[in-house]
């Protein structure tokens, strides 16, 4: 399988960075329509390489959670009360 580094693509770290850059910028209330227009398709592909990054992501953890059985889940620990 091939890296998503190695075709240009941002890691998961990178892409939620610079979306959450572009989320802020949009918010300041700051910028003209052309540029809002421009920052929020860019932030909608950084959307998709993070969802993409996360799907991955489960995949692997999903192949790795595989049993005799299928896939093994089990509940996750309640909470404690503070």
């Amino acid at each position: 399988m091939q890296d998503r580094q190695d075709v240009g693509l941002p890691g998961f770290e990178e892409a939620l960075a610079d979306l959450e850059a572009r989320v802020r910028r949009l918010e300041s209330g700051d910028i003209g329509l052309e540029e809002a227009l421009a920052l929020f398709e860019e932030g909608v592909g950084l959307a998709q390489t993070c969802h993409e990054h996360l799907q991955e992501a489960e995949r692997r953890v999903t192949a790795l959670s595989r049993g005799a059985e299928g896939i093994l889940e089990e509940p996750l620990p309640e909470p404690e009360d503070e």
